[in-house]
């Protein structure tokens, strides 16, 4: 999807001076997205073309919570216990 925007010219100026529009604005969309749980830490990545060690450090320079909940600390303990288990 392609987005048009229209900012008056002295709020793209003072905006520009911060670098480049169109990535700060997908930026903040896509964290925006991932704090408020319509987006996965997957889909920040692709949105922003990242790694995932990249996503990592974007999410955590942005203080945005991971979202991890004790329902999956339970799935990774049974999938550690299954992987110790086959050894």
């Amino acid at each position: 999807m392609q987005v048009t925007l229209q900012l008056p010219d002295q709020i793209a100026q003072d905006l520009g001076a911060e670098g480049d529009i169109p990535r700060g604005i997908l930026e903040a969309t896509a964290l925006e997205g991932y704090r408020d749980g319509r987006l996965s830490r997957g889909q920040v990545t692709e949105i922003l073309g990242l790694s995932f060690s990249d996503t990592e450090a974007f999410l955590k320079r942005h203080h945005a919570p991971l979202h991890y909940a004790p329902v999956d600390l339970e799935a990774d303990r049974a999938t550690l216990d299954r992987i110790l288990a086959a050894k």
